[in-house]
């Protein structure tokens, strides 16, 4: 749900390079014989993305010509060329590392470890190096997306390349007292100038990554951190200064991140009187 900057390699680039280094001659023969429709395909899935019309690509034209279902194409091109120290693991590097911290923008929490194929490369071999389809993902998210494809637009995961949805914000939270303690719930607060289908398709992310329990995972664990130093200030200055100070966290991590989970904890917090006044949990 964090936007990237687009690869600076294209598809055909990529490719190319990934099977440079494929040694059976005809093997390779075949697969450099393919180039011109992978380019093809590559153009075909960008449009898409563009269009937000992923889910209607067709698993069948984006097949590498000459190479039958069964054999292992996406072996000799991503494994190989590219994950396995081939000619394209530079690539492979470049795309692992662009994203900021190292945060999965699918999840903007885990720790990028591995790339998920936007569009699966078990039915799309054609984009199985495709810059475009590559994102560094955290081993969760990855493994939560899977090889599940879309039906409908509503149901597109949001495209790090593609969907920069971070410059409005559109993550809240509430606050919720309970015996006695204090927790917050996270969810999607789509902006007026979002259209229906983009609202269904961050709503549909931030479920099928489970990010409602991630956030409130973290957000419940840092109120913990931040207590002591609330209750001193609520005993020198009053509610007013533990709202100042509450305001003054979201304004600094909201100014670099609109989205931010600690952003969004602090001005939920600022803006719940109960929380302000003292009840801070146990």
């Amino acid at each position: 749900m964090w936007p990237l900057g687009r690869p600076r390699h294209g598809a055909r680039d990529s490719y190319e390079a990934c099977i440079s280094r494929t040694r059976e001659i005809t093997r390779r023969t075949r697969l450099r014989a393919a180039a011109d429709a992978v380019e093809a395909a590559g153009e075909a899935y960008r449009l898409g993305a563009a269009a937000g019309s992923l889910h209607a690509l067709r698993p069948e034209e984006f097949q590498i010509p000459g190479i039958g279902q069964d054999e292992k194409a996406v072996t000799w091109v991503y494994e190989n060329g590219m994950v396995k120290g081939g000619p394209g693991r530079a690539i492979y590097d470049e795309l692992m590392a662009s994203p900021k911290h190292g945060q999965c923008p699918l999840c903007g929490h885990g720790i990028v470890s591995q790339l998920d194929h936007f569009m699966p490369k078990s039915s799309y071999p054609a984009l199985c190096v495709d810059p475009l389809n590559l994102i560094p993902a955290c081993s969760d998210c990855n493994k939560t997306k899977g090889d599940t494809k879309a039906t409908r637009a509503e149901e597109l995961p949001l495209h790090p390349y593609f969907d920069d949805i971070d410059s409005e914000p559109w993550l809240a939270a509430r606050v919720i007292h309970e015996d006695g303690s204090v927790r917050l719930e996270f969810y999607v607060s789509p902006p007026d100038s979002w259209d229906q289908v983009l609202t269904d398709r961050a709503r549909n992310h931030f479920r099928l990554f489970n990010l409602r329990k991630t956030y409130a995972l973290q957000a419940n664990w840092y109120i913990g951190e931040i207590r002591g130093r609330l209750r001193g200030i609520l005993t020198r200055g009053g509610a007013d200064a533990v709202r100042a100070e509450l305001l003054e966290g979201a304004d600094s991590s909201l100014s670099e991140r609109p989205n931010s989970w600690i952003g969004v904890t602090y001005r939920s917090l600022a803006e719940d009187s109960a929380f302000c006044e003292g009840a801070f949990g146990a």
